[in-house]
């Protein structure tokens, strides 16, 4: 019964299912097509049969009265039960037999018959009732369904057979094209939805982003200030201590004095680098292959060291945060290849793809063991920093290096666009 009652679904959904064969145009066709089918039979039978006028409109009221009772005033939590479509399919069958008995036009209404049909439940019953609507719609003008079947039992049987087989096979497509309509309606709402969900995401996680950008930046310029302005005032007192000391001695003193002008000079250019520091100037006004070309020969002219910079993919703008995290990690590569690697050539890569966006630094240096590096406690050139940035935006680096095989820095993040700023 189980599997019967599939069928059945699958060829007539309930509206408990989801949308019905004729959900799809909001249902109208379904409420209203008897009414036309009733209203067109009688408008025809008045005009082309020679029956009694006023039997024909008394049957058709009653027709139609019949399908306002039985069906479109029926309390909505009861329209859809077996008993009720039941009683509604037995009664519509039954007077538009006597009506298509009485004229063969009133066939056009029994046509009704078929989508009452196929409301019955459980399955079975919605077959024999298309079967019944079958018989009733071929065999009335021809004596009835007694007569018909009496005298020709094959020819109406498989008449019957292949008709209850076409409406049936015909509303079982119509069907599944409703599920599948439905189906991928409630998919693309989901997809609309986790969309929706995934731009907030993104919109959070690029505000943690920044919170987590500036936090960085105030430490990043307290631990400046605290070894090089602070040290450098802690000279420059020093130095005027020594020379206040050295009163006497006009060489001595001079020696001191210039001392403390040239630490000013130093902790001044500090200062200047270290504001210049809190925002990606390349970027503000140039797109960031052209930043990072920018700042990459710059880097190149002042180190002697050859750079390569080369743009795969299409280019296009991204979420600030994105192209500020990409500059300041080329950046600190940069400072480490400085630093540590003693390069001569530098590879930097630009990679656009579709929903991400990578930079790789690679030298040609004197490498260093990872493991090596991380066991002792080290700073790691400055890799767990530039591992921060690219975490707070779903990001990830990889760092591959051995001694004597260069070293090369991949950050790869996700290519949020520009509109999806928050």
């Amino acid at each position: 019964m189980t599997s019967w009652i599939r069928w059945q679904d699958s060829l007539w959904p309930s509206p408990a299912d989801g949308e019905s064969l004729w959900r799809p145009w909001g249902g109208r066709i379904e409420r209203f097509l008897p009414y036309a089918l009733l209203a067109l039979s009688t408008a025809l039978s008045l005009l082309l049969s020679d029956h009694d006028r006023a039997v024909t409109v008394g049957l058709a009221g009653i027709a139609a009265a019949w399908l306002l009772l039985s069906f479109t005033f029926v309390p909505a939590r009861w329209a859809e039960h077996p008993v009720i479509v039941t009683v509604s399919f037995t009664g519509l069958v039954t007077i538009a037999a006597v009506l298509e008995g009485r004229d063969p036009i009133f066939l056009v209404f029994m046509i009704a018959g078929f989508f009452d049909a196929m409301r019955l439940r459980p399955a079975p019953l919605a077959l024999t009732g298309i079967f019944v609507v079958s018989a009733l719609i071929n065999t009335m003008p021809n004596g009835g369904p007694l007569q018909a079947f009496a005298t020709q039992p094959a020819l109406w049987t498989v008449v019957t057979l292949v008709q209850t087989a076409a409406v049936g096979g015909g509303g079982l497509v119509s069907a599944a094209m409703a599920r599948q309509h439905a189906e991928r309606k409630r998919m693309l709402d989901e997809l609309a939805a986790a969309q929706e969900e995934n731009a907030g995401l993104q919109r959070q996680l690029l505000g943690q982003a920044r919170e987590a950008g500036v936090l960085d930046e105030r430490q990043r310029l307290s631990q400046e200030i605290h070894d090089t302005l602070a040290q450098g005032f802690t000279g420059i007192i020093t130095q005027l201590e020594a020379a206040a000391e050295a009163k006497s001695e006009p060489a001595e003193w001079q020696r001191h004095v210039d001392t403390a002008m040239a630490l000013a000079r130093e902790n001044l250019t500090a200062a200047r680098r270290s504001v210049r520091a809190l925002g990606p100037q390349p970027l503000a006004a140039a797109t960031l292959p052209d930043a990072l070309d920018e700042v990459s020969r710059l880097w190149g002219e002042r180190t002697g060291v050859e750079v390569r910079f080369t743009t795969t993919g299409t280019a296009r703008a991204l979420h600030p945060e994105i192209e500020a995290t990409l500059l300041r990690i080329t950046q600190e590569a940069l400072a480490n290849v400085e630093k540590h690697a003693g390069a001569t050539i530098v590879g930097l890569t630009l990679s656009y793809m579709a929903d991400q966006v990578t930079v790789d630094v690679r030298d040609d240096g004197r490498g260093f063991d990872p493991g090596l590096v991380v066991s002792s406690g080290e700073a790691g050139f400055g890799v767990p920093g530039m591992r921060a940035r690219v975490a707070r935006l779903a990001g990830t680096l990889h760092l591959e290096s051995e001694p004597g095989g260069g070293t090369a820095v991949s950050a790869n993040l996700p290519a949020i666009a520009l509109e999806a700023r928050a």
